[in-house]
């Protein structure tokens, strides 16, 4: 277990030669191989065929544009504007509505079981594949390897590889078949090689499962992986809200501070047409992706279940506003501003500073994720500043850090 540990450190440090767009050196070269070598003994001792370990992972060489790609996630670097402004658009809306029509008796049926609503099944299917319309073309065994022998997140994409093997292993697709995006997912659907031994269905019932050419089969294993996360039947994902005059934003304290909706209806917050919140027992959490200028939302159990299918909040927000709008609601009410986002070189100064300041923003990564929200509401409740945990002009004026640019 020791040796195989030292492998792995010294593999990392070719992705730093792909990253810069430069050729593998002997040195970096010979730690790829290494590292493949080890994954190759990893899937074997898993019990994945040594017939096919040698047939697929022989010759196996990284992949520069992969790592750049793993880099620069849009759920990382885009504002909420531009990030659903390109997912939810008329375009996928109408087409929605037109397949959520003409699959409706397969999807209802899944329902039924699964307790999914239709309107979400299609929602996911626009938000991974624009409905089918591209998959991806990178071979699923070559984009996991090169990030399994990456450090960022070397363990993770090891088990996804061994998983991706074990599919080819069982036959339910050939090599040169299994492709799809450049972190590994698969199908319709875009499923992790893990998921999809776990959850995908042979819902056509023709002995094998196809989450590539079966829409039966990819949408029966979305609502089994949905299900058995526990999406609860009979509520939404959440909603768009409007918050009263004079609100105190330290209340939106994140995703993880879910308050009973009596206390967010005390609190004057409306729906977004101003209606008083339901008079329901459910919990809610309220989000400010895009500070005090942009929408509002409180979010229920299903939000934190499809961030179970994706970490993002932008894209569970998507995935949620998108199934709205199939299902027949309109555009939000108060659209995101069009604000560019801050370069990520920018946040990361930012969150040094509040680290610097003795307040916790989480690493220092350039990432806007939970912790570094609420640092900055901490930062800006103590400077007397609206807390809405978002780098606006104000915060960043004080740090001496400027905004980004169009």
């Amino acid at each position: 277990m020791a040796s195989r540990h030292r492998q792995h450190r010294s593999v990392f440090q070719f992705s730093g030669l792909l990253a810069l767009g430069l050729a593998l050196s002997p040195l970096a070269q010979a730690e790829f191989d290494a590292c493949v070598a080890g994954l190759k003994t990893q899937a074997i001792e898993a019990g994945v065929s040594e017939s096919l370990v040698t047939d697929v992972m022989t010759g196996m060489e990284p992949r520069e544009r992969i790592l750049q790609l793993d880099r620069s996630q849009p759920e990382f670097t885009a504002s909420l504007a531009d990030y659903m402004g390109r997912r939810v658009n008329e375009q996928r809306v109408e087409q929605g509505r037109k397949l959520l029509a003409e699959n409706r008796e397969l999807l209802e049926g899944i329902t039924r079981k699964t307790g999914v609503p239709p309107h979400y099944l299609v929602s996911f299917w626009g938000m991974e594949t624009n409905f089918g319309s591209y998959f991806g073309q990178v071979p699923i065994p070559q984009a996991l390897t090169t990030l399994a022998c990456d450090q960022r997140r070397s363990g993770y994409f090891t088990r996804e590889l061994i998983a991706a093997l074990q599919i080819l292993d069982r036959g339910d697709i050939t090599q040169d078949t299994m492709k799809g995006s450049w972190a590994g997912a698969m199908g319709h659907m875009q499923f992790m090689p893990s998921v999809y031994l776990a959850h995908a269905v042979d819902a056509d019932g023709d002995g094998r499962v196809d989450l590539w050419n079966s829409i039966p089969d990819a949408m029966t294993s979305a609502g089994h992986f949905l299900e058995s996360m526990g999406w609860q039947r009979g509520e939404r994902w959440g909603r768009e809200v409007i918050l009263p005059e004079g609100f105190d934003y330290h209340e939106a304290q994140g995703r993880n501070d879910n308050q009973p909706l009596s206390y967010w209806r005390d609190l004057g917050v409306t729906d977004a047409f101003g209606n008083t919140l339901p008079d329901v027992d459910m919990k809610a959490a309220l989000l400010l992706p895009s500070g005090h200028e942009g929408p509002a939302f409180l979010v229920y159990r299903n939000f934190h279940i499809i961030m179970g299918w994706n970490q993002s909040e932008f894209y569970a927000m998507s995935v949620g506003h998108l199934a709205d709008r199939i299902a027949g609601a309109g555009d939000l009410q108060n659209p995101p501003p069009q604000h560019p986002p801050l370069p990520r070189d920018t946040l990361m100064a930012l969150q040094e500073k509040l680290q610097g300041k003795g307040i916790d923003a989480g690493t220092p990564d350039g990432i806007m994720g939970p912790a570094t929200r609420a640092g900055l509401r901490e930062f800006q409740r103590k400077q007397g500043f609206r807390a809405d945990g978002y780098p606006g002009p104000e915060t960043l004026a004080h740090f001496e850090l400027e905004p980004a640019s169009d």
